[in-house]
C-alpha cells in the first residue's frame, strides 16, 4: 500500500472516529438532559387555563426551581410536547425532564382541599372559595345570582346559600365556577340521603327548610353544639304552636348590621321577612350557611317544652330556657343586667 492511500485511510478513520466521538458527546448530552435530575426543590406549578406554550415556560421559569429551563425545553422539543394542559402540579426535588414532560402531558394534578364554614353569605363563600382553586369571586357571586341557572336546580336567590353543606372537599385547581356548583351540588344532594330526608319529612319541614332552622339554630349558639338540639326543639314548639319564632339572629340579618351585640326594642321595627318579631314561621332563606351539627341538630332536635330562651349572664355562651313568660322574664333582666354591667349597649 502506498503512502497516499495509507494517508487516505489515516483520514477517513480519524473522520469515523471524530464523528463517532461526536455522536457520543452528543447523545451523552442529550441523555444528560432528559434523564439528569433537574428539580431543586420541592415545588407547585399552577397552570392557568388557556395557557399557551410560552406562558407555560413563564410559569416554569418564575419558580426558580429548575437547574436549566433550556434542558427541558429541549426535552420538551424531542418529545414533541407542545400542548398544555392546565392545572396545579407537584414537582418533586430530584425530578428528570423526562418525568416533568410526562408529569405536564398526563395532566395529573395535585388536588387542593377546600374547607369551608363560618359563612354568611355568597359574597364570603365566593371570596373563600376564590382563594383556593381558579374560579373567580366575581364568575361565583355571578353564577349564584343567575335565576335561570339556580332555578334549574330548584333553588332562588334566598335559598341556594343551604346548598353548600360546610366541610373539606377536593377539587382540582382549575375548577370552573359552574363546576364548582355542579360539584356541591353533588355534595348537597349526597347529604340529603334517604335517611335524613325521612327525618325532615317526620318533622314536617322540606330538606331547604330543615336548612333556614338549621341557620337560626347555628346563630344562636356558635360556641357548643351540645346545645344546638335543645334550641331546635325550642323553635320546633314555636312552630307547631303557630307562634312568632322572635329570634334575635333574624333581627340582625334583617339589619344588614353584624356588629350588633344587643337587639333592641327599634330593631323589632324592621321591615323584612327576616323579621321573625313580626312574621310567623321560617324567614325566607337561611340566616348563614348552616354547618352539619346544625343541620343533625334539627333533625335529630331534643323534644323539650321550652318556647324562650335567653343568654346566661355568666357570657358563657349557653343559655338559660324557660317555658313561661314568668321565668323567661327572670332570665332576660338577668342577662340585661349584665349587659348594662359591661356597657354593652348595641
Amino acid at each position: 500500500m502506498n503512502n497516499k492511500k495509507k494517508k487516505t485511510i489515516r483520514i477517513i478513520t480519524v473522520f469515523i472516529v471524530g464523528i463517532v466521538l461526536f455522536a457520543s458527546i452528543y447523545g451523552y448530552s442529550i441523555y444528560q438532559d432528559i434523564f439528569k435530575s433537574n428539580v431543586s426543590k420541592d415545588v407547585f406549578v399552577y397552570i392557568p387555563t388557556n395557557s399557551d406554550y410560552n406562558e407555560f415556560i413563564d410559569s416554569l421559569k418564575s419558580l426558580n426551581a429548575l437547574k436549566s429551563l433550556n434542558a427541558f425545553e429541549k426535552t420538551a422539543s424531542l418529545k414533541k410536547f407542545n400542548k398544555v394542559k392546565p392545572g396545579k402540579y407537584e414537582l418533586k426535588k430530584g425530578m428528570t425532564n423526562n418525568a416533568l414532560v410526562n408529569l405536564f402531558r398526563s395532566g395529573k394534578q395535585a388536588p387542593v382541599k377546600l374547607t369551608f364554614n363560618n359563612v354568611r353569605n355568597i359574597e364570603e363563600l365566593a371570596s373563600k372559595v376564590s382563594k383556593i382553586i381558579e374560579a373567580d369571586s366575581s364568575d361565583i357571586t355571578g353564577l349564584l345570582n343567575n335565576d335561570d341557572i339556580i332555578s334549574e336546580y330548584d333553588f332562588n336567590k334566598k335559598t341556594i346559600i343551604g346548598m353548600f353543606i360546610p366541610n373539606t372537599y377536593e377539587f382540582y385547581w382549575n375548577t370552573s365556577a359552574k363546576l364548582f356548583f355542579k360539584k356541591m351540588n353533588a355534595e348537597y344532594n349526597k347529604f340529603w340521603n334517604e335517611k335524613r330526608l325521612a327525618k325532615a319529612k317526620k318533622i314536617n319541614l322540606t330538606p331547604k327548610e330543615v336548612s333556614v332552622l338549621a341557620s337560626i339554630v347555628q346563630a344562636e349558639q356558635r360556641e357548643h353544639n351540645d346545645e344546638k338540639a335543645i334550641i331546635a326543639g325550642l323553635y320546633i314548639n314555636r312552630l307547631k304552636r303557630g307562634m312568632l319564632l322572635q329570634s334575635d339572629p333574624t333581627l340582625i340579618f334583617a339589619s344588614g348590621d353584624f356588629s350588633k351585640k344587643r337587639v333592641l326594642n327599634k330593631d323589632k321595627e324592621i321591615e323584612s321577612p327576616y323579621n321573625t318579631y313580626k312574621y310567623e314561621g321560617l324567614p325566607p332563606g337561611p340566616i348563614n350557611m348552616p354547618e352539619i351539627s346544625s343541620l343533625n341538630a334539627v333533625l335529630n332536635y331534643k323534644k323539650n317544652n321550652y318556647i324562650f330562651m335567653c343568654a346566661k349572664e355568666d357570657f358563657s355562651g349557653y343559655h338559660n330556657f324557660a317555658t313561661n313568660t314568668k321565668q323567661h322574664g327572670v332570665n332576660a333582666r338577668k342577662y340585661q343586667q349584665a349587659l348594662n354591667k359591661k356597657r354593652i349597649w348595641k
